[in-house]
């Protein structure tokens, strides 16, 4: 048998065991594609699809007329929906830059070796474990305007009682206190992974050469944790933009509708007014946005590994 012949014979059994891999890999990937593309993907074309109907699930016996992009036009002329959009654009902006700020300075001292760090890791994680609408509860009973902790410490200190949740801006700000409280250990914990993942001997290295722990923390700890701060920006700002569960408990979109964000009103478009075609281009709507917003911040984040 030739050198030429030989070659072919491996080169083929090479070709057939990677075949015969990736068949493997595909068959036990299929059962979890499966479930995936039903609970995913069916949802998705099913909202789209009753995007484009004059349907309502409560009337259902009325049957679905075909309306083109009418549900759409009727949205986006909608006055009171860009008010919902300019609330949800204040909410998320104030959320995500309040809780960046202080997850990053709180991360960055955790990330220090101290007697009693992980007790104190531990008691700053307590909030994020618990439901978005326990937390809205829990902070509607301490924003209470008579009888409330907020307000006792407001008037203990020599200042008015706010009606925190009577008032548009204050109940922005209670939102805003609130979304904080809970969602600032997620970046804590991703912003402490991130500074301890630095190795120690860039820092030996800058104090050798003489740099402050200002420059330290700019030009080294912040730039080298780059990326993963960016993952929870991201995550932080699709999420903030979804955000139903807390204003339901809190503020119940009021005072009136002014604190209603874009996902109470495609919730109530749907199961309080049973508009169904309505709340889906809504929802599409939100979607895009989210989407359009994730894609633009990924590329941002491919660029960022790139240069780190």
């Amino acid at each position: 048998m030739t050198a030429a012949a030989t070659t072919h014979e491996t080169r083929q059994a090479e070709l057939k065991k990677r075949s015969s891999g990736r068949l493997m890999i595909f068959g036990f990937l299929s059962p979890t594609l499966a479930i995936l593309l039903f609970m995913v993907a069916y949802p998705f074309f099913s909202l789209v699809y009753y995007s484009f109907f004059n349907f309502s699930a409560l009337r259902p016996e009325a049957g679905m007329k075909p309306i083109g992009f009418k549900n759409y036009a009727f949205l986006l002329s909608d006055p009171e929906l860009w008010d919902r959009f300019v609330f949800t654009g204040k909410f998320v902006f104030l959320c995500v830059a309040l809780q960046m700020l202080i997850g990053i300075f709180v991360g960055y001292q955790l990330q220090k070796n101290f007697r009693g760090r992980d007790l104190v890791f531990t008691l700053l994680m307590m909030p994020m474990m618990l439901s978005p609408v326990v937390v809205g509860f829990l902070w509607r009973y301490m924003f209470n305007s008579e009888w409330g902790v907020i307000n006792f410490l407001v008037s203990s200190a020599g200042f008015p009682k706010i009606d925190w949740l009577g008032q548009t801006n204050a109940a922005l700000w209670a939102a805003v206190i609130a979304d904080t409280w809970m969602w600032t250990p997620f970046i804590i914990l991703l912003a402490t992974a991130a500074f301890r993942g630095i190795p120690e001997t860039i820092y030996e290295s800058a104090e050798v050469d003489g740099a402050s722990a200002a420059y330290t923390f700019f030009r080294i700890t912040l730039p080298m944790s780059a990326p993963v701060l960016f993952i929870a920006l991201i995550l932080r700002l699709i999420d903030s933009f979804k955000q139903y569960d807390l204003f339901f408990a809190l503020t119940g979109g009021g005072p009136g509708s002014s604190t209603m964000t874009v996902s109470f009103a495609v919730a109530k478009t749907a199961f309080s007014y049973f508009y169904t075609g309505e709340a889906s281009a809504l929802a599409v709507i939100l979607l895009l946005i989210i989407i359009g917003l994730s894609m633009i911040l990924v590329r941002h984040l491919g660029k960022m590994g790139e240069k780190y």
